[in-house]
């Protein structure tokens, strides 16, 4: 049986995750469709960090705190609560606004330039790997311009690998897939 695709679904800790950074970087390296679903999109940008940059100690401050390259940190909205254990209100919840980078993927998927995602994370990616990774072929092709978060990364150059921060899943329904989810398949079946 062929694979024809992946789906990173969201998650947390530490349990699988080098197995799972194994799995993404299979699916980046052979052009297997995937599609990484907020920690899924976290550990794509990780992969691609550790892999193609050569940051080699990469991470989640989520797993390892005194990792030299936080890929992933804590919103920093919420540091400082999180810091002091309070957390109480620390997640990025609810619907938020992207804007989408024009000839993207997910932008040919939605067919339209603002989108608005339901999110549930404590974690986000570092904007300080923003430029190295966008230019090294992992593009950020949605952004939450409000608060300057990256929402969606889309690997250049694949049929079909992209990375949300948000819940696709959310809105998707038997008669009424996501266009994402819809993106995913249509790459699969080619």
């Amino acid at each position: 049986m062929k694979l024809l695709g992946s789906v990173l679904p969201s998650g947390f800790g530490t349990r699988g995750i080098e197995g799972i950074i194994n799995a993404i970087k299979y699916a980046r390296e052979t052009n297997l469709p995937y599609l990484g679903l907020c920690y899924g999109m976290q550990l794509a940008t990780i992969e691609f960090a550790r892999h193609v940059l050569g940051l080699k100690d990469a991470h989640t401050v989520e797993v390892n705190s005194k990792t030299k390259n936080p890929i992933i940190h804590i919103n920093p909205l919420q540091a400082q609560n999180v810091s002091t254990n309070r957390y109480g209100g620390t997640m990025r919840l609810g619907a938020y606004d992207c804007v989408l980078k024009s000839g993207s993927k997910t932008l040919q998927a939605y067919g339209q330039k603002k989108i608005s995602e339901r999110h549930r994370h404590r974690y986000e990616f570092n904007n300080e790997y923003k430029e190295a990774i966008d230019q090294a072929g992992l593009q950020i092709v949605g952004i939450n311009e409000e608060k300057n978060l990256v929402e969606i990364v889309e690997l250049k150059n694949h049929p079909f690998f992209v990375g949300t921060q948000f819940h696709p899943e959310l809105k998707s329904r038997p008669t009424s897939p996501h266009p994402l989810f819809v993106g995913l398949m249509k790459a699969a079946l080619k």
